[in-house]
Parts: structure tokens; sequence; C-alpha cells
């Protein structure tokens, strides 16, 4: 077979979410960030080797840091790296967007969550969201209407 007529499989540039933010807050504006890395986090999330399973922003000295968010490391890598999975990693925001970012914080009841990695071309980005916490009854209001979705999507799948 010839190189030409071998396809490469398109692959999700999704490389990890924090799904558990969508079902604690309600996000409200979402910004893009970088996020900078070391050689070895690069070719572990490349590897699929990423969470975000509680991961938050922090705001500190008018830079924004990617806390909680985990990224383990090969087993093949160098040996004398100092490997720290969940280390604060920068964000890369331009400043008009940190304002935003830091005036929401401080508001009462907001937060700033991450709630997605993926890759843009050859670069690793960052979704986070400026997110109100929800109370007990609004989770199960959320729910509620997911399920009765999914019940519409069956009836009309069922004509």
């Amino acid at each position: 077979m010839s190189k030409a007529n071998k396809k490469k499989k398109p692959q999700s540039s999704t490389i990890a979410q924090n799904k558990r933010a969508r079902h604690d807050y309600f996000l409200e504006s979402k910004f893009e960030a970088g996020v900078a890395l070391l050689g070895w986090e690069v070719k572990a999330l490349r590897a699929q080797r990423g969470q975000m399973t509680e991961s938050y922003v922090l705001v500190q000295n008018g830079e924004a840091w990617l806390q909680g968010a985990q990224i383990q490391p090969l087993p093949q890598a160098c040996t004398h790296y100092v490997t720290e999975p969940a280390r604060p990693r920068k964000l890369l925001l331009n400043r008009r967007e940190l304002n935003k970012i830091a005036e929401a914080k401080d508001q009462k009841g907001y937060t700033i969550v991450a709630t997605s990695l993926y890759w843009k071309a050859h670069m690793v980005k960052c979704e986070i969201a400026i997110a109100k916490g929800k109370q007990l009854h609004d989770k199960r209001q959320t729910e509620k209407e997911r399920e009765w979705n999914i019940q519409k999507q069956r009836v009309l799948y069922d004509k």
C-alpha cells in the first residue's frame, strides 16, 4: 500500500473535560486561555494522560494560575526531570480578560473554573468560565430538564 492511500484517523481535539463544573455551577461567560507547559507535560497530554476534575483558576498578582489539573508523566519520562503532576500552571490571557476574571472573582457567589483542555493547532488551550454555584434545588431542576429532553428525543424518534 502506498502512503497516499493510508488516511489518518481524525482525532478529537479535546484532551480532558471537567464535567463536574457543569453539574455544580451555572457557567456564565467563557474564555480561552493558553497554558504554559513543560515538554514532558505536552508529551503526556498527547498520550491522553490529563485530568481536570476539581480544577479551578486562581488569580494572584495580575496572573491567572490553573490549580488542581493533573498531568501524569509517561513511564519513559526522563529521570532527571522532577515531575509534579498537580503543579500550578500559568494561564496566558490578555490584560482585559484578566481584569474581567479578577473582577468577577471578587463578587459574592462567583468562582472561576476550568472546563476543558484541548488542542488548537499545535497548542494546548484551556477553556475557563466565570461560574456561579448551584443550590441543591437547582441541581435537581437541571437533572429534571435533562431527563425531559431525553424523553422528548425518544418520543420524536419513535414517530
